[in-house]
């Protein structure tokens, strides 16, 4: 064959994040203090950073994904990643366990969140060397990394030499309880100078301390050179500079479980841009993947047949 007649492989994009179990619960009713209510339960794999991968994967691009698990999960966890097409360099973390999650899902699809970050807590700079970073086309950061001293200094490490290279940096906030508990000043700081900021509306509002989207995107826009916003089922829109520039409606849809729906959502739009389309025709295939992704139960996309 001739070589200059090869297929181009897609571009490869590096996420970092966290591997979580998340155990879904979906009450028949309200719960019981004291007491038994009946509900679905349901074991999927997750974690925003695994779910972004994976999704990124079932797009068609070339991932990996960095991040630290339990030792006992370690191998089983990198085959079931590489299944996904997900080249995982995951660190085997000998006394914390694989993270879990229990997410309690109300009869609206809204989600609220228990949380054991078990060896997610412990990433650290060596779970993350700049040779990583080789060939990549785009960093993604879910915020969910940032939220411990170690693994905030290890990742700001990386997205450091990630700027060196020149490489986009897209950061996910992930949790309002947690950027509450960390302070907004903190996380600011730790992700100023990335390229692109996926929030959604809560996030977006609580990282600009302001009580309106007007007000907040001129702020976020001293950080993030561009800012996406989830807004759930009113869409999403995308501001430059603190100016709106493009915004899409959500279609209506039942929803069921909106774990891993701005995963979805983000990884969708990365894609489509790296892909070579324009921001507005990538908040469009964003929005569509991420209403799609609520009509399901867990984070992952659906497993290939």
């Amino acid at each position: 064959m001739n070589p200059e007649a090869a297929p181009l492989l897609p571009p490869r994009v590096l996420v970092v994040g966290d591997v979580m179990t998340d155990i879904i619960c979906l009450p028949e009713g309200p719960i019981e203090r004291g007491s038994d209510r009946r509900a679905s339960i349901r074991l999927r794999p997750g974690g925003s950073g695994a779910n972004q991968a994976s999704w990124l994967a079932a797009l068609g691009l070339a991932v990996g994904f960095a991040a630290r698990v339990g030792v006992e999960d370690a191998e089983r966890l990198t085959a079931d990643f590489a299944a996904s097409g997900v080249v995982a360099s995951l660190a085997a973390d000998p006394e914390l366990p694989t993270g879990t999650l229990v997410t309690l899902v109300a009869p609206d699809g809204e989600r609220s969140f228990l949380t054991d970050r078990g060896a997610n807590a412990r990433l650290s700079a060596a779970d993350l060397p700049e040779s990583l970073l080789d060939g990549c086309a785009m960093l993604v950061i879910s915020g969910y990394a940032l939220f411990e001293a170690g693994p905030r200094g290890a990742v700001g490490a990386l997205m450091a030499r990630a700027r060196d290279r020149r490489i986009p940096v897209a950061v996910d906030p992930a949790s309002v309880g947690f950027l509450r508990e960390l302070g907004v000043a903190t996380f600011l700081d730790a992700t100023r100078g990335a390229t692109t900021l996926f929030a959604n509306e809560a996030e977006a509002l609580v990282l600009a301390g302001s009580g309106g989207l007007a007000e907040a995107l001129p702020t976020l826009a001293a950080t993030y050179g561009r800012v996406v916003v989830k807004r759930g089922p009113a869409g999403a829109l995308i501001a430059s500079h603190g100016v709106i520039e493009t915004e899409r409606l959500a279609p209506e849809v039942t929803a069921i479980d909106t774990t891993g729906a701005g995963d979805a959502f983000a990884a969708a739009f990365i894609a489509a841009e790296l892909s070579g389309m324009d921001q507005a025709a990538a908040l469009e295939r964003a929005v569509a993947a991420g209403t799609e992704a609520v009509t399901r139960i867990g984070g992952r996309p659906p497993a290939k047949q």
